[in-house]
């Protein structure tokens, strides 16, 4: 049972399934049938649409082309993260290469863990793997967003645009406002 668009809907795993209880005989054959319904039957309609589009786009031959990885590759991204490729393309607006600010934030990606590094990437791309070709080939700007304040770094995901304030010398202090900003990153809240 389960409510669409406030009505009470029902349906029957199997024949005269609702006059079935659960035992622990037959609960294997009830998870079963109840994931196959909401993994692949409930979604039909929209899966059968969706394939037939992606059809038309990605001809069916073409999709022989490639093996499974290199297709996921193209989709997905890359999860091998070069971040001094991304500095070496790397932009600034109100900043260049030498000011201390950048050179703290360069030296605070360095020494931060993977995992950190991932963040950083979703925070700033909204995505936690390279593009084809590797971070080098993303276009990532490092924006002035004002002067030493406590304010937390923030971005704009679609233009993979940094806005950091200019914290100056003080790398204690970007790391600590840029670290909360990166891990408590939720991104409109959803997750």
């Amino acid at each position: 049972m389960w409510m669409e668009l406030g009505e009470e809907r029902r349906l029957e795993l199997k024949e005269n399934g609702s006059n079935i209880p659960v035992t622990s005989h037959n609960k294997e054959e009830y998870v079963l049938r109840y994931t196959r319904w909401i993994l692949v039957d409930s979604i039909d309609k929209q899966w059968q649409r969706f394939q037939a589009g992606f059809m038309r786009v990605v001809e069916d031959s073409s999709l022989d082309l490639f093996l499974p990885e290199e297709l996921e590759l193209l989709v997905v991204g890359s999860p091998e993260l070069d971040f001094k490729a991304l500095e070496c393309n790397a932009k600034y607006e109100g900043y260049d290469v030498d000011s201390p600010v950048i050179i703290n934030f360069w030296k605070w990606v360095e020494e931060s863990s993977n995992e950190t590094k991932v963040k950083l990437l979703k925070f700033i791309t909204a995505s936690s793997k390279a593009p084809i070709g590797g971070l080098g080939k993303i276009d990532f700007i490092v924006q002035r967003a004002g002067p030493d304040s406590d304010k937390l770094p923030t971005s704009h995901t679609c233009f993979n645009t940094l806005l950091l304030p200019d914290y100056g010398v003080k790398y204690d202090k970007l790391g600590a406002l840029l670290g909360r900003a990166v891990i408590e990153c939720e991104g409109f809240g959803l997750q």
